[in-house]
């Protein structure tokens, strides 16, 4: 068993958590990021994710799986289970995300992935520095976040409900919800943080911050890059 460590002040205390959060989280981008940037270099694994639409749904059930399995179970599990569990679902995630190489040029991408990147380090200080609560703000943007899901379900079965004016409106409020996600969340994590490092505890509480941060940062890049990707 490790020892307990007890930070010397509650802020410092609060720093070396959301230090561990960001640092797991970062580690999460970086896995999808490679793993998108060899699935898209290499055309033949590439051409079959993107054509065959069970494997490929199947790598998107496979990620709700994990995230549903991490979120309900990480008391159960061990702090390796989970960083593992972290680190397998964010290689998935580059797999599935790897298809946008096929819609949208390199330089959008990477354009989007900046801007997406300076956004959310100025939403997530807002988060942390803010005193204000920023709890009606978190549960108005679950509501939209929801909202979002069911539309994008729907318009798999009804196509022409996202015609080029909703989904222009379904891009831009994607992009606040996830944007007031961000601060949110961050907030609720910097709350949460623990004055005492106990090993197990402590690891499995930063990885479940790193995952809520790494999601609303996908997604932010990715209605990001809806909004204002070039498409080939």
């Amino acid at each position: 068993m490790q020892p307990t460590y007890q930070s010397p002040t509650a802020a410092m205390a609060t720093s070396q958590y959301m230090s561990k959060v960001y640092m797991w989280m970062t580690i999460g981008i970086l896995v999808t990021a490679a793993m998108a940037a060899y699935v898209s270099s290499n055309d033949q694994v590439l051409y079959t994710i993107a054509s065959n639409k069970i494997l490929f749904y199947g790598l998107i059930f496979a990620e709700f799986g994990l995230v549903i399995w991490l979120s309900a179970g990480i008391n159960r599990m061990s702090a390796t289970m989970a960083t593992s569990m972290f680190i397998f679902y964010a290689a998935i995630n580059g797999a599935t995300l790897s298809i946008i190489s096929l819609i949208y040029t390199a330089e959008s991408i990477q354009s989007a992935f900046f801007t997406s990147t300076a956004a959310f380090a100025g939403l997530s200080a807002f988060g942390y520095f803010t005193k204000r609560d920023l709890g009606p703000v978190g549960s108005f943007c679950t509501m939209g976040m929801f909202g979002l899901f069911g539309f994008a379900i729907l318009s798999m079965f009804f196509p022409s409900m996202m015609s080029t004016t909703a989904s222009k409106v379904y891009g831009l409020v994607g992009i606040l919800v996830f944007a007031g996600l961000t601060a949110y969340d961050t907030q609720k994590i910097k709350n949460m943080a623990p004055s005492e490092r106990d090993g197990e505890a402590y690891q499995k509480g930063a990885i479940m911050g790193a995952l809520t941060l790494y999601l609303d940062f996908v997604n932010l890049f990715l209605f990001i890059l809806r909004m204002s990707g070039r498409r080939k």
